[in-house]
């Protein structure tokens, strides 16, 4: 091997150690952040019925639609523009202006139109709901762009940290509204009634997740105050010009992420009743948090990976480096797509008994999740050419897919419509963001190897799904399982020669550690 090649495979290499390491940062967070908040699922799903669990599941799915629409794509605008290092805190302190002004507008409007807002969603009987979803959105807003910074800045540990403490104290009033509480009042102790209202039941969900945020806030007030603010009119309407299109891009994106919830309940509820709407909701939405380790996975590597790509787009062997990332993104994918499935008995006391009958949507969500991070990879060409608008019209043709299918197989075969739709709208998706990817920023994508791996998964789930679920023993069932997960590391280690890039990469992250 020449020097120059060699010195080409190392700078690649340790391109991609670097993306790990962030990856591995991130992931740590968020990792460690989702294993927690996983806890509620299990913790919810046993103290709620599948009506309650809706109910919430509904308003947890407006959240993300609302802050794209708060944030308008300003964190990746930010990623794209704080390059000029000079204008850094003129760019940071614009964008927290628009975003924190955008924000308590939206609290205001809120205030202002409470009861009718309720009565259209349905709880005429529960505006303190609403109203509590306002304030949760309103500090999740502001303290995005903080958090943008931290990432720009490098900045992975107190950004994980951050993380990690705002889920743990949502947690910690969780535990302490639907546990310790109750359990007081049952012994007689009396001031516990002077702030704990049982009658409040689900609200303390939202009271939990408010709290944590506003302790957030208050943590990330330093990142906030240490910047010489100075709103720059000119830099905002470079910013916006780029990022308005990324808004229509994560409105469309959030409508294909969270609006099946809502169209379960709200078509369901005219050919049933809203108690039984609810309840489909609710196991749907379970259901779908089986998909968790997808999500952290994918969640993961786009905190750490659009930073990562923005940084080495003037490097020579850019493209094969993002071609590279791509390939081992499905790989470790299809991967968790399997280790759940295959584990599937194991997963699904996750959930309370009653939540178990949806079950069946977990293969197809799986998949969905992983065509969106599949997405996530190929969309980086618009971005980075800054062609953000061809961006929307990929994500506005999958808000059409989601509301048209949606519209069509709810009715037909309830919240297995929903899943099905999420599939084809993600695949969708995919599809046409390759073809003009290709097109306008041509990226070697080693297509073969990711169709090889597709159906080595597909092979080992068949198998599993169709021959090892015929055994009653639950031992041996499982290690037949593991058996065929097994096989399908041995093929990647085998195929990769990934001994040696897994050794590297082991002695690089230790090396970081110490």
């Amino acid at each position: 091997m020449s020097d120059f090649i060699r010195n080409k495979f190392i700078k690649m290499t340790n391109s991609l150690k670097k993306l790990v390491r962030q990856t591995a940062i991130y992931g740590t967070s968020s990792i460690i952040g989702k294993l927690l908040n996983y806890f509620l699922v299990p913790f919810h799903t046993r103290i709620f019925s599948t009506e309650q669990y809706g109910i919430v599941s509904e308003y947890y799915a407006y959240i993300p639609v609302i802050l794209v629409l708060l944030t308008c794509g300003l964190e990746t605008g930010f990623f794209r523009f704080s390059k000029d290092k000079e204008n850094f805190d003129t760019t940071y302190s614009s964008i927290f202006t628009t975003v924190f002004t955008f924000s308590f507008i939206f609290l205001i409007i809120i205030f202002l139109t409470i009861g009718p807002l309720s009565n259209l969603l349905g709880y005429s009987k529960h505006h303190e709901y609403t109203l509590l979803v306002a304030f949760i959105i309103f500090l999740d807003a502001v303290i995005s762009i903080p958090f943008a910074k931290l990432r720009i800045q490098n900045k992975a540990s107190k950004f994980a940290i951050y993380k990690i403490l705002n889920i743990c104290f949502n947690i910690g009033f969780n535990i302490i509204f639907f546990a310790l509480c109750p359990y007081l009042l049952e012994k007689n102790i009396t001031f516990v009634s002077n702030f704990y209202k049982p009658e409040i039941g689900i609200g303390y969900i939202f009271i939990s997740n408010l709290l944590g945020n506003i302790i957030t806030f208050l943590m990330l007030i330093p990142e906030i105050i240490k910047v010489k603010y100075n709103f720059d009119i000119q830099i905002m309407k470079k910013i916006l010009k780029y990022s308005l299109p990324l808004l229509i891009v994560g409105l469309a994106g959030m409508i294909n992420e969270t609006m099946d919830r809502i169209f379960i309940k709200n078509i369901l509820s005219t050919s049933y009743n809203i108690k039984f709407a609810q309840e489909q909701v609710g196991i749907y939405s379970a259901n779908y948090k089986l998909a968790i380790l997808m999500t952290m996975f994918i969640q993961m590597f786009r905190y750490a990976a659009e930073p990562f790509f923005f940084e080495n787009t003037n490097e020579k062997d850019s493209k094969k480096l993002y071609a590279q990332v791509t390939k081992y993104f499905i790989i470790f994918g299809l991967g968790i797509f399997l280790f759940v499935l295959l584990y599937i008995d194991i997963f699904k006391y996750f959930v309370g008994v009653d939540f178990r009958k949806g079950l069946n949507i977990v293969p197809i969500l799986l998949l969905a999740n992983l065509f969106l991070g599949i997405f996530f990879n190929l969309s980086m060409w618009y971005k980075l050419n800054d062609m953000t608008k061809y961006g929307a019209i990929i994500t506005l043709i999958g808000a059409v897919i989601t509301i048209i299918l949606n519209i069509l197989l709810i009715p037909k075969i309830g919240y297995m419509g929903s899943a099905w739709t999420t599939l084809i709208c993600y695949l969708t998706m995919t599809i046409i963001s390759y073809t003009l990817g290709q097109k306008y920023y041509k990226i070697p994508y080693n297509l073969k190897n990711a169709g090889f791996y597709f159906i080595i998964s597909g092979v080992i789930f068949v198998l599993s799904y169709y021959l090892v679920s015929l055994i009653n023993n639950f031992y041996l069932r499982n290690s037949i399982n593991t058996i065929l997960l097994l096989i399908y590391i041995l093929i990647f280690i085998k195929k990769e020669k990934a001994i040696p890039q897994i050794t590297s990469l082991k002695n690089s992250i230790l090396k970081k550690l110490r």
